[in-house]
């Protein structure tokens, strides 16, 4: 897993004209949790810009005060109109406790499906594992070369070593769909 340095400030004032006052100069309000506290922190926009805006997942060596942790993002929350970032989960980690974690998906091959006519389309471009941290691959790779037109790939057929999907079993991961070229031609036949 690719690595983030992440500078980040400690925060006392907790409530909400504090927290509109950080907002309004830049500044991130963010929690960490898990190891043995809840610690309020800080960081700027700039700092997590090249973490949030990708389709990435990184181990984030986390620097607060002076004490380094490893951490992960959590969870973001935007502002429903002007996509601003208004707050950030980290989750601090450990080797030995698992952890639940989104994970991007690849698919990997040419589907059989699509060389008949068809479009594959990923219905879902990440999905939640549980597995001890040091188990989490950057990326979860499937493979599509067997799946036929008007067939799917579900959360059920999946598996990966080492990992829980926390998923629904029968959520669609990909699906390789009829286009419209090809059910006019079958129209016409």
């Amino acid at each position: 897993m690719k690595t983030f340095q992440l500078e980040a400030a400690s925060r006392a004032d907790l409530g909400k004209k504090a927290t509109k006052a950080l907002r309004k100069e830049g500044i991130i309000p963010a929690v960490v949790y898990g190891g043995s506290e809840t610690r309020h922190i800080v960081v700027t926009q700039d700092a997590v810009r090249n973490l949030i805006y990708t389709p990435e997942i990184f181990d984030i060596d986390l620097t607060v005060a002076g004490k380094q942790s490893k951490a992960v993002l959590k969870d973001i929350q935007f502002h429903p109109v002007t996509d601003e970032i208004l707050h950030l989960d980290f989750l601090e980690v450990t080797k030995e406790k698992p952890i639940v974690m989104e994970v991007p998906v690849v698919l990997e091959g040419h589907a059989a499906g699509v060389r008949a006519g068809g479009k594959l389309v990923l219905e879902m471009r990440k999905l939640r594992v549980k597995a001890p941290y040091d188990q989490i691959p950057e990326r979860l790779t499937i493979n599509v070369e067997e799946l036929q037109l008007g067939k799917t790939i579900q959360v059920g057929a999946l598996h990966f070593e080492g990992l829980q999907l926390m998923n629904a079993k029968n959520a669609v991961v990909c699906a390789v769909k009829l286009t419209r070229a090809a059910r006019g031609a079958m129209a016409k036949k």
